[in-house]
């Protein structure tokens, strides 16, 4: 009874994270979600979990999409496309992960991941403002 009520409270923290989150913290959070799911993942094909299994590498896809979907092709050139790349190789390897029951593959995936959110993370502050008034400008020029 007393675990339900912790996932509550975590779960409304999240809430009010991500409510109060700039686009820079929402892609943080949803890396660190996936390598949250990837272990999650990890500790039940360990106990034999399946199902757990099963779920949990099912919310790492559909987080690597999100990430993948939420690129901008356009502004992030050669960037984004080697990104979406391995978002896509990512995704076909936790499908592998789930299929063959695989901890290695899910090992690869997190030591894929872990390098992107570590230099996400280290994005100076000023870098983000000049990108966020870079965006804010073109969606005015787009609007006119």
């Amino acid at each position: 009874m007393a675990l339900k009520g912790i996932n509550a409270y975590k779960k409304g923290n999240i809430r009010q994270e991500i409510a109060n989150a700039d686009p820079h913290k929402i892609t943080l959070m949803l890396m660190q979600g996936a390598l949250d799911r990837l272990a999650y993942a990890k500790g039940n094909m360990e106990r034999k979990d399946y199902a757990g299994k099963s779920e949990n590498l099912s919310r790492v896809t559909a987080i690597l999409v999100s990430l993948r979907d939420s690129l901008d092709m356009k502004a992030g050139g050669e960037i984004s496309d080697n990104l979406f790349a391995l978002y896509d190789y990512m995704l076909q390897r936790v499908t592998d992960a789930n299929v063959q029951n695989s901890l290695n593959i899910m090992d690869e995936v997190i030591n894929l991941l872990l390098p992107i959110k570590t230099a996400w993370a280290q994005i100076p502050e000023e870098a983000k403002q000049e990108a966020y008034a870079a965006q804010r400008q073109q969606q005015q020029q787009a609007a006119v």
